[in-house]
């Protein structure tokens, strides 16, 4: 029997960076982890409806740098960059809320970059699929409409939607799966962009997976 591995994860070392790059120095490395983690809390909720792919750390011994991938960076920036001053102080308050002292020797920076094709990003796409399903739109429309809108991007080859929970408000649970082109799962170099999201509904969460298939990687010296 085959095991289901997630897609990013399945590739990392191959085509796939980490998300969060850094050594920790002797007696450090719980602390750095337990900060991390407590960031992506932070941010998942933070940033839900800014329409954020994905955010990555680094650090040195002496700055912290957070990298937050967005299509509308005009939502975090802000006029003549109030809301990145505001992120900057709420972060450098939530770290030190929770006992973080590694803010004490380092310096936080915060780079905002723009995505530029939202419609070939899983996590972007599944939010919007998330935020249909909250306005109450009938769940097949939304699955069609967006699996087009991917589709019509030149870089996409393959899309694949699942949802899972009470669909349509029914009493019982069930899954709906639709797809379009190829999405090669076992290909190591294939591209295969991947994201989870919940729509809130008054009946309970529906699940929302969105798997996007954009070729594949070869050695840039091949």
């Amino acid at each position: 029997m085959s095991h289901t591995v997630h897609p990013y994860a399945h590739r990392l070392g191959i085509i796939r960076d980490w998300k969060s790059r850094w050594f920790a120095p002797r007696g450090k490395y719980q602390e750095f982890l337990k900060s991390d983690v407590l960031l992506r809390e932070y941010f998942s909720k933070k940033f839900r409806g800014m329409y954020v792919s994905d955010i990555g750390i680094e650090r040195n011994e002496k700055a912290i740098r957070i990298i937050i991938r967005t299509s509308r960076p005009g939502i975090l920036i802000g006029r003549q960059g109030e809301g990145a001053v505001k992120l900057r102080a709420e972060i450098l308050a939530f770290m030190q809320k929770n006992g973080s002292k590694l803010l004490k020797n380092q310096e936080l920076k915060i780079d905002i970059e723009e995505i530029r094709s939202p419609e070939s990003n899983a996590s972007i796409v599944a939010y919007m699929i998330a935020e249909s399903l909250e306005k109450r739109l009938p769940f097949r429309r939304v699955m069609k409409q967006t699996i087009e809108k991917v589709m019509a991007n030149r870089d996409v080859k393959g899309v694949r939607v699942f949802l899972g929970g009470r669909l349509g408000g029914a009493e019982m649970a069930r899954v709906e799966d639709m797809k379009k082109g190829q999405v090669p799962l076992q290909t190591f170099r294939a591209d295969i962009d991947f994201a989870r999201e919940k729509a809130h509904m008054t009946y309970g969460d529906i699940g929302i997976k969105v798997w996007i298939y954009k070729g594949e990687v070869f050695n840039k010296k091949a």
